[in-house]
């Protein structure tokens, strides 16, 4: 929950590089004027003529990456059509949005080799974000160091610790951070926010205070500040922290957005108070619109864990009157939030509407079914669904695997267990552990003292490079309740890098006295 909340607040802090106001000037008769446009702010697109060719058409329409901004640019200038700058960026800006990084980045690089574009310090800021997005950090670091030392300003800095926050290196992160304090770039709040998105999404709520305590001598915090700061108290549990954090905003006149209602919402519900988190719920619905898309699932996960069914489906109505089409975070909201208030049919009905018309065929949506009926103990039934996949074309995952495993696992079919555990740990390139799986499939085998189970559960995990002692006396234990001997253990356990204790010193000792087996397949 933490780091959805940390999500939320984050999605409104502006990258340095969008902060940056660039200034171009524009020839018109009767004289100079000067034009100012925000890079990120506004809704004006440069595809906002309708029905006319333009070159914000032209690159928008660049759906393939390989295919080049820069020749679309010159074709563009070559019919004898103008390039101005303040529309270049509204293009970039737009790219952006729809996460276009390449052909924004080349936009970028095209200006910088023209003679009568004036680059500024937003102008770099910018293109030094899209470098960290496209290339990496590395190549944004380098892109910084090239830059003049004019140009090492208060933007720019600060997309550099954007950059350094995204990829969660701390240690140049907060290096930068006393950088900009001695040149006194710290003036204002967003480089502080990213410092706090960065500490909190690694854990680090230790340095949170003395942060804001540092922010409030320097500068004055900005809704985002406030949003993460309840976003810590949130994950504390602290509603006594969190009222008063709320009552200083107030008393700042800033005004609370969607955010801060849905982040109180969700400690009132954490602590048991509901009327409150009615009221906050209230307030919240009053600050979300169409541009806050979704605010909409953030409403609908608060209903249902309010117990709310009747608002859930209020707000499912009202997001599909609003929009021409459901996007998948959003059927996986409502059907996974239906699941949770214990209406499997109507969650049902919303997947078949999603996979009718679903062109993403995207498991995490399947899988919400799946998981539902093996929670449920309808095992039939989940091998049914997961053949209903296959034949609708939606690609197995890893989790899709792990959920048939448990499925099974709780049935203690363990022939059917090792078959899906093998495709959970190949399905992925490297397999995040599941420790509590592990020892619970072991646990089953030894139960059983299914000898020929352990040992392949055993070569499955040596793949995917996860065995340790513990395992290997999981091992030896299914030995012991088998009445049977194991062949070089020792030696496959010094194979492994594997320290014998105490335990597997006594087991070995034990199943030397018992009846000799073959050693095992595929163990060599």
């Amino acid at each position: 929950m933490l780091l959805r909340l940390i999500r939320r607040s984050y999605a409104a802090v502006r990258p340095l590089s969008t902060e940056a106001l660039t200034t171009v000037k524009s020839t018109r008769s009767g004289g100079g004027s000067s034009i100012t446009t925000s890079l990120e702010g506004g809704t004006s697109t440069a595809t906002s003529t309708r029905g006319r060719d333009t070159l914000g058409r032209r690159l928008l329409s660049l759906i393939y990456a390989k295919r080049s901004a820069v020749i679309a640019i010159r074709k563009w200038k070559e019919e004898g059509h103008p390039v101005r700058k303040y529309e270049l960026n509204r293009i970039v800006r737009e790219l952006r949005r729809h996460k276009r990084f390449k052909h924004a980045l080349e936009v970028c690089e095209w200006m910088t080799v023209q003679d009568d574009i004036e680059l500024l310090s937003g102008d770099y800021a910018v293109h030094l974000d899209l470098i960290a997005k496209v290339r990496g950090m590395n190549s944004a670091e380098k892109f910084f160091e090239d830059m003049p030392d004019k140009l090492k300003v208060q933007t720019t800095c600060t997309a550099l610790l954007h950059t350094y926050v995204q990829h969660k290196d701390t240690a140049k992160a907060e290096s930068l951070m006393e950088k900009m304090s001695e040149c006194g770039f710290l003036k204002y709040p967003l480089p502080y926010n990213h410092m706090l998105t960065l500490y909190i999404s690694q854990g680090q709520l230790e340095k949170v205070p003395g942060l804001i305590k540092e922010l409030k001598k320097n500068t004055s915090p900005d809704i985002v500040t406030y949003n993460l700061e309840l976003a810590v108290f949130a994950s504390q549990n602290n509603v006594e922290a969190a009222e008063k954090a709320f009552l200083e905003l107030k008393k700042a006149k800033l005004d609370p957005d969607w955010i801060t209602f849905s982040t109180l919402t969700n400690i009132y519900i954490k602590s048991s108070l509901q009327d409150k988190a009615k009221s906050t719920l209230r307030e919240m619905e009053k600050r979300i619109s169409r541009k806050g898309r979704t605010a909409y699932a953030s409403l609908i996960s608060l209903h249902t864990n309010l117990q709310s069914k009747d608002e859930v489906f209020r707000i499912w109505k009202e997001m599909k009157s609003l929009f021409r089409k459901v996007n998948d975070t959003e059927y996986s909201c409502i059907i996974s939030s239906l699941l949770k208030l214990d209406d499997f049919g109507e969650a049902m009905n919303l997947y078949t509407e999603w996979e009718a018309g679903s062109v993403t065929k995207d498991t995490r949506i399947a899988n919400l079914i799946l998981a539902a009926y093996i929670n449920r103990s309808e095992m039939e039934n989940a091998v049914d669904f997961h053949n209903r996949m296959a034949e609708k074309g939606i690609t197995p995952s890893c989790t899709t695997w792990k959920l048939l495993t448990r499925g099974y696992l709780k049935q203690k079919e363990m022939d059917k267990v090792v078959e899906f555990f093998k495709k959970t740990v190949t399905s992925v390139s490297k397999w995040d552990p599941d420790a509590k799986m592990v020892q619970e499939m072991f646990h089953v085998v030894e139960e059983q003292g299914d000898i020929q189970m352990a040992e392949q559960l055993l070569v499955t995990l040596r793949h995917a490079k996860y065995v340790n002692t513990e395992i290997y006396n999981a091992l030896l234990r299914t030995y012991v309740n088998a009445g049977k001997m194991p062949m070089i253990v020792t030696e496959r356990m010094k194979k492994d890098n594997m320290e014998m204790d105490e335990e597997t010193r006594k087991l070995i000792g034990i199943t030397s006295k018992m009846t000799v087996t073959e050693v095992p397949n595929g163990v060599a």
